[in-house]
C-alpha cells in the first residue's frame, strides 16, 4: 500500500508536485526510506488526489511526478462538525482519532459548564496535538482531505457559530421519545452541514440543555454512553442514515 502525504495547493505543477513540508520529507527519508522511483499517494487538501513516483529526495523537497489524477474517492458528502465538550485526560486523543476515520469534517472542543477540565492558557498547545493527530490518521485511512481540530470555545461561542448549520443534534441522556434514527429519516431534504453536540463527562447544564432544545434533541439509545464515545456513535449513525 503507498504512503499518502498531504500538500498545498500551490505545491501542485502540471506534472510534478513538491513535499516541502520538513516532517514529511524526513519521514519520506528516514522512517519510510523511499528512494528515487517508488511509487506515494498525494492530496491536494481541496478536491484532487494524485498517484505519483518520485524523481528527486532531498533535504528540502521532494519532487514527484504525476502518473495519474482523480477527484477524491473517499470524501463524504455529508459535512459534518462535532461540538465537544472538553473531556479529561487524553479522551480527546481518542475522539479525534476516530471521528477523522469515520469521515468528520471538523471538531471543536467545547468548555461547557460542567467540564471537569478548566481553561488553564494551554488551549492553542493542545489543538496543535489533535490536528496532529487527525494529520496521522488521514493519512492512515486515505481521507482526501484534513479535518480541522480548532481551539476549544466557550459554550457562547458555540451557540453563535450552530445557527449557520443546516441540521444541528442534540444527543440528550434525558430524551426518551425521539431516537436519532426517527429524526435523521423524517427529514424532508437532505442536510449539506450538520453539527453534533455532545456533553462533557458531567453531562450538560440545565441552562444549555434548554438552550440546545430548540434544535434536534435525540437519544442514541437505551443506554448512557460516555462522552468519548457518543460522538463517535453519533458520527456513524448519521453517516450511515445520510450518507451511505
Amino acid at each position: 500500500m503507498m504512503s499518502r502525504f498531504f500538500v498545498k495547493e500551490s505545491d501542485v505543477g502540471e506534472k510534478h508536485i513538491c513535499i516541502t513540508d520538513r516532517e514529511d520529507i524526513h519521514h519520506i527519508r528516514k522512517v519510510l526510506r523511499l528512494r528515487h522511483g517508488d511509487m506515494i499517494e498525494i492530496s491536494d487538501g481541496v478536491r484532487w488526489e494524485y498517484e505519483g513516483v518520485i524523481e528527486e529526495i532531498d533535504e528540502a523537497v521532494v519532487t514527484v511526478l504525476i502518473t495519474d489524477k482523480q477527484a477524491f474517492a473517499r470524501e463524504p458528502r455529508l459535512r459534518i462538525t462535532l461540538f465537544q465538550g472538553m473531556p479529561k485526560n487524553q479522551k480527546m486523543d481518542l475522539i479525534v482519532q476516530k471521528c477523522v476515520e469515520l469521515g468528520i469534517d471538523s471538531i471543536y472542543p467545547v468548555f461547557m459548564k460542567r467540564c471537569d477540565v478548566r481553561d488553564n492558557g494551554k488551549a492553542g498547545r493542545k489543538a496543535q496535538r489533535w490536528q496532529k493527530i487527525a494529520d496521522e490518521a488521514s493519512k492512515q485511512c486515505r481521507r482526501g482531505i484534513v479535518p480541522a481540530i480548532y481551539e476549544p470555545l466557550s459554550d457562547e461561542e458555540m451557540y453563535s457559530l450552530l445557527k449557520s448549520y443546516d441540521l444541528v443534534l442534540f444527543p440528550y441522556e434525558n430524551e426518551e421519545k425521539r431516537s436519532i434514527k426517527d429524526c435523521l429519516r423524517s427529514l424532508d431534504e437532505k442536510p449539506e452541514n450538520v453539527a453534533v453536540v455532545i456533553g462533557p463527562e458531567g453531562g450538560f447544564a440545565q441552562s444549555e440543555a434548554e438552550y440546545l432544545k430548540r434544535y434536534e434533541c435525540v437519544s442514541l439509545g437505551k443506554t448512557i454512553l460516555r462522552t468519548e464515545t457518543a460522538g463517535i456513535a453519533a458520527l456513524a449513525m448519521t453517516m450511515y442514515e445520510l450518507e451511505l
